[in-house]
């Protein structure tokens, strides 16, 4: 009734690693992402109109951003913030991603308005 050594945590086996499941052009927009040239490497993007292509850039840019604000929330109400500086670097960089995440959606807006 002892604890295992430490370090003995079960490694997955290369068996698993190979059923992976393969990321699909739907699954990468929900998943936040939305560098067309990435979105372009799946076979559908390129048979897509600029403007669904935008639609679909406009959706990611959004799940990421929703993903990056519940990044933030889940750190900020972490327990005894106080006592963990780390966390604030956490939350700059967090942050930093949202600027950069903005920047970018004032360049694709840019780019996709041509």
């Amino acid at each position: 009734m002892g604890f295992e050594e430490e370090g003995s945590i079960e490694k997955p086996s290369q068996k698993s690693a190979s059923t992976a499941v393969s990321m699909t052009l739907a699954k990468a927009i929900e998943l936040g992402e939305y560098n067309p040239e990435f979105l372009a490497t799946f076979a559908e993007w390129n048979g897509l109109s600029r403007h669904i292509q935008f639609q679909y850039v406009r959706q990611a840019l959004d799940n990421r951003h929703s993903h990056l604000i519940t990044q933030w929330a889940e750190v900020n109400n972490m327990l005894d913030f106080s006592k963990k500086p780390h966390l604030t670097e956490a939350l700059e960089n967090i942050m930093t991603q949202i600027k950069k995440l903005e920047k970018d959606r004032e360049r694709l807006y840019l780019e996709y308005s041509k």
